[in-house]
């Protein structure tokens, strides 16, 4: 596994069991936002995590090098896994031990500030959630998913995508991935380019 891919499973491991879980149990909503240097809660409790910390009100605690447990304790907080709201989630437990990496953890927050911009524009009324269970950033317009992911198990690397609910009705050279359309934010390069995809892939989907 790569350090990418491993400071990516350890912030998602975060996301769902100290930010979406604990935010479910205190305000029955499991969605996320992207917030500055990388992601938060969008109800109580106010939770972040900015490059390796865990941020709650004026606490500040170190992810790199701890589990999830441990975390948990420091910032008075108890790891709620989301297993009886959807299956498939993260896997990690408690005991995970996180590693965090610090140019790994800005890579994914700056494709998370680029696409949550690009969404912005692309889409204004909106919503833009993060989900914890795959760890995506998407809105929805008619029916097509829209988003961007930090990668995973079918692209290890940060993507866009384009998702129509029924997939199999679409094809040609802009459809390259089971779910509809994928482009690497690498492939894709600057802010403008992933506006155009998403352009392209709502005009290919009515």
């Amino acid at each position: 596994m790569s350090s990418l891919e491993t400071t990516r499973l350890s912030l998602h491991a975060v996301a769902e069991l100290l930010l979406a879980g604990p935010q479910f149990e205190q305000s029955a909503t499991i969605r996320l936002r992207v917030t500055p240097g990388g992601f938060g809660t969008v109800a109580a409790p106010e939770l972040s995590v900015e490059d390796q910390v865990l941020r709650r009100g004026p606490r500040t605690v170190v992810l790199d090098g701890r589990t999830v447990a441990e975390v948990a304790q420091e910032a008075g907080l108890v790891a709620r896994p989301l297993t009886d709201v959807y299956s498939g989630g993260v896997g990690p437990t408690a005991g995970h031990l996180l590693r965090v990496d610090e140019a790994d953890a800005a890579e994914l927050a700056e494709a998370f500030r680029i696409g949550d911009e690009a969404l912005a524009a692309f889409a204004p009324s909106a919503e833009r959630v993060l989900w914890p269970e795959h760890f995506d950033l998407g809105i929805v317009v008619g029916e097509v998913n829209f988003g961007v992911s930090p990668g995973d198990s079918f692209l290890g690397v940060p993507y866009a995508y384009v998702g129509p609910w029924q997939p199999a009705g679409f094809s040609g050279p802009f459809w390259n991935a089971p779910f509809g359309a994928a482009r690497s934010l690498g492939d894709l390069g600057t802010a403008d380019a992933l506006l155009a995809f998403f352009h392209e892939g709502r005009s290919l989907t009515g």
